[in-house]
């Protein structure tokens, strides 16, 4: 028996959203563009995450030395910074090993191979490239190596621009997922609003058939759930819509992210976690579509 009232209140649910027409419509695209915004923000969020991650695991610290500092000091410069903890690695440059790799960039530069040939000379400097074990510790790292007894031995330490490059990156992800949150937020305030309205005219439609439903002894649950099952299928059908919206969003950004993210680009990262997209899209166009069935129920139907 409640299996039977089951199926027809689903069926008088999908008929309701079957019946509104336009509205439905209506209903599913703003709860679509709210799912949307939220679903890129957090996409976009985790991948610029992952490029800025990946960026960070290139940087490294060369300490460039002068002229005059000899090879044997420095490889026991070399040998007292191996012992901080923050380091994870330390390679020597020569001055030689420095030219060989200019040149090999100037192969491709005609410029660089002319200037190098006439200022016949090696104008580089050896360095050490330094690899800490977390990018938030160059700075520490930095701050020793300047202020160590050796510092007057050291012509320069290349850093602060990608520290530079760094924190315009995460000031821009920061920016990004705050404005996309707030629209989303927003969004989802309006779709709620939308969803509610569309079931409340639902209801006003069929006021005269819950007073005869009511005399033949009909229940409440039974007069609610068709309600609740619009709301359902204004929230599944809308995710549905965005992970199509998502899937074209993705290809378009395809060129812009190959290379940046691992494993590909952001097309890769949209296959690799659909079912968990899909998922959490499904899931939350269900709770706002069944949310904004159930404020409405409440509020317009007293039964």
């Amino acid at each position: 028996m409640k299996t039977i009232k089951l199926k027809r209140t689903f069926k008088e649910g999908l008929d309701n959203f079957r019946r509104n027409g336009w509205l439905s419509f209506a209903t599913v695209s703003v709860l679509a563009i709210s799912l949307y915004v939220i679903s890129v923000t957090i996409i976009l969020g985790i991948s610029a995450n992952m490029v800025l991650k990946n960026v960070q695991d290139k940087i490294n610290v060369s300490v460039y030395f002068n002229s005059d500092v000899t090879e044997s000091r420095i490889l026991e410069i070399k040998d007292k910074l191996v012992g901080y903890q923050e380091i994870q690695s330390i390679d020597y440059v020569s001055k030689e090993q420095a030219l060989a790799q200019f040149r090999k960039i100037g192969e491709k530069n005609v410029s660089i191979s002319q200037a190098l040939d006439e200022i016949d000379d090696n104008p580089l400097l050896s360095a050490l490239v330094i690899k800490a074990k977390n990018p938030s510790q160059y700075d520490l790292i930095t701050k020793a190596i300047s202020n160590s007894n050796f510092s007057a031995e050291i012509s320069r330490i290349d850093y602060e621009e990608n520290k530079a490059a760094i924190d315009r990156l995460s000031s821009v992800i920061k920016l990004v997922e705050e404005v996309g949150l707030t629209l989303g937020i927003i969004f989802v305030f309006i779709g709620v609003l939308i969803t509610f309205n569309a079931i409340r005219l639902t209801m006003y439609a069929h006021k005269h058939e819950f007073e005869i439903m009511r005399l033949v002894g009909a229940s409440n649950i039974y007069i609610r759930m068709p309600f609740v099952f619009e709301g359902i299928f204004y929230g599944t059908v809308a995710a549905f819509v965005v992970m199509i919206c998502l899937f074209v969003t993705s290809k378009f950004l395809a060129p812009l992210t190959r290379g940046s993210i691992s494993g590909g680009d952001i097309v890769s990262f949209y296959f690799s976690h659909f079912f968990i997209i899909f998922g959490g899209l499904l899931i939350s166009g269900i709770f706002l579509g069944t949310l904004s069935g159930i404020i409405a129920i409440r509020r317009y139907l007293k039964v």
